[in-house]
């Protein structure tokens, strides 16, 4: 075995390692040890993840990203659970169709990608809510049975006693893989996954490659959601997209690096089995399952860093250097600062006005936010025309800036990440957790003291990510989706699942009483709104957080602590995440859990609406201002339409497609 071949597969083989280290703990703490049932119905329980985590890591070699693997599978477990007959042939075509649904999405989400250039974790993202909007159409609650006949197929005996059909499912997936792995398809993909440009000079059809990638993932998730139909017996629309972060577990856990052009499927499969088998062996130490999420989260940074060896090391030179320039700062000795001259006017003609230079200068910034407040004039006359004789001016303009309050402080924080040339994924989490928590700690005698308290904790929780990015260079949207999986369990376990108390009184008046005629949050609102746009437009924060999404080598060569930005960034997204959650406590009366899943998309679309261009570098608060009232407007004029849930998922989602589509220029 020579040390090249095991320097390439290195990722594959610390993969194989722990999935035996984990093997053997398992079996020696089972009762009768691992026997051909055990080994069965391990197979049956990972095939559908290592099937998707297949489709996914496909995408990551060629240096993609998809989102949508979750809500693919519940589209196609919730086709085959409505349509499906006892007979064969039914059978047979509605998993077909199942698999084709899949690919059908892998195709839309190429085009967009491929055809308009657009960032794939944009686009996943809103075919994601897209795909989940249709398949609340095809299934709106859990129900609906498969003929027994449908899952005694896929999981029973290939060979009786010797090879179980899920293994036999898994090793044809992975030997379609070798397949193509052997073909110029496969050389083609790795290819363009370590250098598209190279690859393009050397010929390779790149487009048509990429786009074959998303249609053969897509497949490959439909096909997952098939077995776990199998498994399941039924259908569930809600059933796919927790398998988001397992799925992406088992890719870093394979080996795969999200760089592109390294990895396969084979250490997939192997980071699949090691995921199951320790959830396993938390059911065998009698752990509750709510730490299931957290131990995925945790796995999945830990399995980023040993995989980052050479990134930690570079990581402790930068935190020496920066203690070093801080050092210097303060010395007698460093050189001084020299201002340069102003440079000179090339022409005579006299200095514009005051108002024809601020214009001037901020043109770019006022056409980028344009069309979320025309939007927003649309959507209010719409909804005057719509509800006419049946809203009073005063009640619906409070409602508004009420229920926009919540986008509007996400704004400032996913904006600023976005902004620096990041996204986060911990939304979510952060304001789930920290809504449980203030109602927790409030009932346990802090009070409104809880309030402080959780900012200052969901503030830390989001430095960590920032450090996590920027010192150690783990990608944005893996570090938050494991940090949003690590939150989420813990809110479960705090509270045992049910969470417990109410508010603080202040919280609830603030957003439910009456201050001179309005909701006394819409006075906090102009204050937060006018506060947001100085510090993003006049901070030293501000400008160097510009500087860093335009060019992070350029901005660290230009002397911009890049590290401490992107720390700093994090942490006031986790604020206005957590700020959020402490809102919506107060106007609901309590906290529940996944209170705040329904606001990624939303944080995410006011950034792309308000004009901020997803590469980094460009946007402004008022553009996403704008964005959060034209959302919430939208929303509820829908709302008022009596619009079903699914098709305003769908409709939120083309909204964010467009949007990017017209400011498409920036991502070339």
């Amino acid at each position: 075995m020579s040390d090249v071949w095991v320097r390439r597969n290195q990722g594959m083989l610390i993969a194989f390692g722990t999935l035996v280290a984990a093997f053997l703990v398992l079996s020696l703490n089972l009762a009768r040890g691992f026997g051909y049932y055990e080994v069965a119905s391990t197979f049956a329980s990972t095939t559908t993840l290592a099937i998707a985590a297949i489709g996914a890591t496909i995408v990551v070699i060629s240096r993609g990203l998809d989102l949508s693997v979750g809500t693919v599978i519940s589209l196609s477990n919730c086709l085959i659970a409505v349509n499906v007959g006892d007979s064969a042939g039914s059978m047979v075509l509605w998993v077909v169709l199942a698999v084709l649904a899949g690919a059908a999405v892998g195709l839309f989400n190429a085009i967009f990608i491929v055809l308009f250039r657009l960032p794939s974790i944009i686009v996943t993202l809103a075919a994601m809510f897209i795909v989940e909007g249709l398949t609340l159409l095809v299934m709106e609650q859990p129900g609906g049975m498969v003929p027994p006949g449908f899952s005694a197929f896929f999981l029973s005996d290939a060979i009786a006693g010797l090879l179980p059909m899920p293994a036999l499912l898994l090793f044809l997936v992975l030997g379609l893989w070798m397949l193509i792995k052997s073909s110029r398809f496969g050389t083609f993909i790795y290819a363009i996954g370590s250098d598209e440009e190279a690859a393009r000079a050397k010929g390779v059809p790149v487009r048509r490659t990429r786009m074959t990638v998303y249609i053969l993932a897509g497949a490959l998730y439909g096909l997952a959601g098939v077995f776990l139909t199998a498994q399941t017996g039924s259908g569930d629309p809600t059933v796919g997209p927790p398998m988001l972060l397992p799925v992406f577990v088992a890719v870093v856990l394979g080996g795969t690096a999200f760089s592109g052009g390294r990895g396969g499927p084979l250490g997939t499969i192997f980071g699949a089995f090691t995921l199951m088998l320790i959830v396993n062996l938390l059911l065998v130490f009698n752990v509750p399952t709510f730490y299931s999420t957290v131990v995925e989260g945790g796995l999945l940074i830990l399995a980023v860093l040993a995989a980052s060896g050479g990134q930690l090391r570079r990581a402790g030179q930068s935190l020496k250097l920066a203690a070093r320039r801080t050092f210097l700062r303060d010395s007698p000795f460093r050189p001084s600062n020299h201002q340069p001259l102003a440079e000179q006017r090339q022409d005579d003609t006299l200095p514009g006005t005051l108002w024809g230079n601020w214009l001037r200068r901020n043109r770019a910034d006022i056409l980028s936010a344009l069309p979320a407040w025309a939007g927003l004039v649309a959507v209010l006359i719409l909804t005057a025309v719509l509800f006419s004789g049946r809203l009073g001016l005063g009640s619906y303009v409070n409602s508004l800036l009420l229920l926009s309050c919540f986008l509007a402080v996400l704004a400032l924080g996913q904006g600023a990440v976005v902004i620096s040339g990041g996204l986060d994924l911990s939304v979510p989490a952060v304001i789930t957790f920290s809504g449980v928590m203030m109602c927790e700690w409030a009932s346990a005698g802090g009070g409104l003291w809880s309030v402080p308290a959780i900012l200052v904790t969901c503030t830390a929780i989001g430095a960590a990510s920032g450090f996590g990015v920027g010192a150690i260079g783990i990608h944005p949207l893996i570090m938050t989706l494991a940090v949003n999986g690590i939150l989420e369990g813990m809110s479960q376990v705090i509270t045992d699942g049910t969470p417990q108390g109410m508010p603080p009184h202040a919280i609830s008046w603030l957003m439910t009483g009456k201050w001179l005629g309005v909701t006394p949050v819409i006075w906090c609102l102009a204050a937060f709104a006018v506060f947001a746009h100085l510090l993003l437009s006049r901070s030293t924060l501000g400008r160097r957080l510009y500087i860093t999404g335009s060019s992070p080598t350029v901005a660290f060569f230009s002397g911009v602590p890049v590290v401490r930005v992107q720390v700093a960034t994090y942490a006031l997204s986790a604020f206005c995440a957590a700020l959020v959650g402490i809102l919506l406590a107060g106007f609901s009366g309590q906290a529940f859990l996944d209170m705040g899943r329904p606001y990624l998309l939303p944080s995410i679309a006011v950034v792309v609406i308000g004009g901020v261009a997803m590469t980094g570098g460009r946007g402004t608060y008022p553009g996403m201002l704008g964005a959060a009232l034209l959302l919430t407007a939208l929303s509820t004029v829908l709302q008022g339409m009596l619009m079903p849930l699914a098709i305003r998922n769908v409709i939120f989602g083309l909204v964010i497609l467009v949007a990017v589509l017209g400011l498409r220029e920036k991502y070339r």
